[in-house]
């Protein structure tokens, strides 16, 4: 009889025995397979949290207490074990369950995570306010998936540990984030969990006392000679110098230790850190032999593991060809990555020039400041990072980089609509920011030969700050590329008397769809592309656009993010009779779902563009 099916709350894990909870462990690993070999989503990292999660969810209450998650595509197992199963089946579609925690679906879910490192920054903030207000609930962060390379956690640590806030941290430790863990602290926590005179005394520590009245009790508590034991034989361990109670490290599928040391550091009433160590990918043969391979995956057949459907050359795949070329040819190129050298196409370049790839973990400001320092002594950085994740680096490329208008070029990947993955996700604002930033290029490619041609400019020809923004899989019909330098951004694809359409980078079919639906009607439509977002001439527009001056901007932005009322403006200085108007995604976060329906939802698809055509021809 399935254990799972029956567990949708707190109060049903206490009422499981331990051989029960192991079981439910077994059950949820097949589940998650078969569910997410269904819909695509992030496998190898929840296979890893499952006993973690049953063990939160029986320690701790999360329709009070406030479980924090850092990057929090590990959450999956928490959703199962909280009411929502039944809507595994439409996991990150439109209308369904996100992959991420939200409140909006169920107040266990404490707090939105798509980001990483914030966690325990979140968690001092309802700890804080647990005191103030003087309630009683427990709160936990769980600080893991590389998470803990990035240096917001780092801010949040030394305040948790000052603070003397009642607060318990699970610092997930699998060595990896999406690829391997790199630097001091995955060196540091290594050494943590291979010192063999600690793992000896600690199971020598342990029989001896179980064998005493009480042992167990005893041993779940952490004893004060336990702790100046670990110290002699682990001395200075970070978080025991910051202030921390450090408890681990615990191997994180031993369900009935892990139950035993949460429920001590719930007891504590202090600052705690729980070391946990878990396998990525656990329990799934093909997860744990290349768990970044499944750490966010699309569908696939659980019996192979191999993925459905025809492999396509990507924008990232393309980005990474390119990069080797240009590094063959001129030594001074180099790429740096934010714990993202696959999902940015790098793990070629990484292979063939390991001294000139820099991962520098999830620490994206970081990232950007290194690339200014780079650049500065005469080295041609590369920053390939997700739109989404960019924004984390606003002040540094404001400050380390434009301000000395240094050359350093920012592979934009992600930039549009993402899908799945929701808001958390969307590179919907790096234009808005972007073009805020003095001495900024920012070019979009609507093809991957444009793609490559303008990489090419921005590392060989190009001194100064530039940043190539492209989206999330392949290209479409438009094959062609019309780059050449800034000073031609502006490119003509179809003529037309009565309504002038203008977009940039992707977006150009779609458009060009909505002219021939509008071309259908008998409206004929002058379409425009821009190459760049940052540099383009108004007089060059006016010239080109349709003979009655109506304008409509089509754009893969938030609205204010974009660039229609700045292009309205400077063509306001050659046209009095203009009249503009533009089409974006609206004002609120964008849902998760399939692209092409979120195109709809945000009436960004061709027939919407074609209606709000007429709506602006009519008036």
């Amino acid at each position: 009889m399935s254990i799972l099916q029956n567990i949708r709350s707190h109060e049903d894990l206490l009422r499981l025995s331990d051989g029960e909870r192991t079981q439910l462990c077994g059950e949820i690993r097949e589940f998650l397979i078969e569910n997410v070999s269904k819909t695509g989503g992030h496998l190898a990292g929840n296979l890893g949290v499952v006993e973690l999660s049953v063990a939160l969810e029986t320690v701790f209450n999360t329709e009070k207490d406030r479980l924090v998650f850092d990057v929090g595509h590990q959450s999956y197992v928490h959703k199962m074990l909280t009411g929502r199963q039944a809507d595994f089946a439409h996991l990150r579609q439109f209308g369904g369950i996100s992959g991420f925690p939200k409140p909006s679906e169920s107040q266990t879910d404490a707090f939105v995570a798509g980001h990483a490192s914030s966690s325990v920054s979140i968690a001092m903030g309802m700890a804080r306010a647990r005191t103030l207000l003087g309630e009683d609930y427990e709160v936990v962060a769980v600080l893991g998936d590389g998470a803990a390379t990035g240096g917001m956690a780092y801010e949040g640590l030394n305040d948790a540990a000052a603070s003397r806030e009642p607060i318990t941290i699970i610092l997930n430790d699998n060595e990896m984030s999406i690829g391997k863990n790199v630097g001091g602290m995955s060196n540091h926590l290594s050494k943590l969990r291979s010192s063999s005179n600690y793992l000896d005394a600690k199971r020598a520590y342990r029989n001896f006392i179980k064998k005493l009245p009480g042992g167990e009790t005893i041993y779940g508590i952490t004893s004060r000679a336990k702790n100046r034991l670990k110290r002699f034989l682990l001395p200075g361990t970070i978080f025991e110098n910051m202030g921390f109670t450090y408890l681990g490290p615990v191997d994180g599928h031993d369900l009935p230790s892990l139950i035993s040391l949460l429920n001590a550091a719930k007891e504590l009433r202090e600052p705690v850190l729980v070391h946990v160590v878990t396998q990525k990918g656990r329990g799934y043969c093909f997860a744990e032999e290349d768990p970044a391979k499944f750490h966010g995956i699309g569908k696939f057949d659980p019996a192979t593991g191999k993925k459905l459907g025809d492999k396509v050359k990507t924008y990232s795949d393309s980005f990474g060809e390119t990069m080797v070329e240009l590094a063959q040819e001129n030594p001074r190129v180099c790429a740096i990555t934010a714990a993202m050298p696959g999902g940015t196409g790098l793990l070629r370049f990484m292979s063939r020039f390991p001294e000139r790839l820099f991962d520098v973990g999830i620490a994206e400001e970081h990232a950007v400041s290194m690339a200014g320092g780079l650049a500065k002594q005469g080295m041609i950085p590369v920053v390939a990072i997700y739109s989404t994740f960019l924004q984390r680096a606003y002040d540094q490329i404001l400050q380390d980089v434009s301000m000395l208008d240094l050359h350093v070029v920012f592979a934009v990947d992600r930039a549009g609509l993402v899908g799945d993955d929701g808001p958390t996700h969307h590179g919907v604002f790096d234009v808005g920011f972007l073009r805020q930033v003095p001495n900024m290029r920012i070019l979009n490619p609507a093809s991957l030969a444009e793609q490559q041609d303008m990489l090419r400019w921005a590392v060989e020809e190009n001194t100064h700050p530039v940043a190539i923004r492209y989206p999330r899989g392949t290209e479409g019909t438009y094959r062609e590329s019309r780059w050449s330098d800034l000073e031609h951004t502006i490119t003509f694809h179809r003529n037309g008397s009565d309504i002038t359409l203008i977009t940039y980078g992707s977006l150009l079919e779609t458009v060009l769809d909505a002219a021939q639906l509008l071309a259908q009607e008998g409206i004929e439509a002058t379409v425009l592309r821009l190459l760049s977002v940052s540099h383009f001439s108004g007089e060059e527009i006016c010239r080109m656009m349709s003979r009655n001056h109506r304008l409509l901007v089509v754009e893969e932005t938030c609205t204010g993010s974009g660039i229609r009322e700045a292009l309205a403006w400077e063509l306001e200085k050659h046209l009095d009779d203009l009249r503009a108007d533009g089409l974006d995604l609206g004002r609120d976060f964008v849902p998760h779902g399939n692209q092409s329906k979120l195109y709809e939802y945000c009436a960004m698809d061709a027939p919407s563009i074609a209606r709000k055509a007429k709506e602006l021809l009519r008036g």
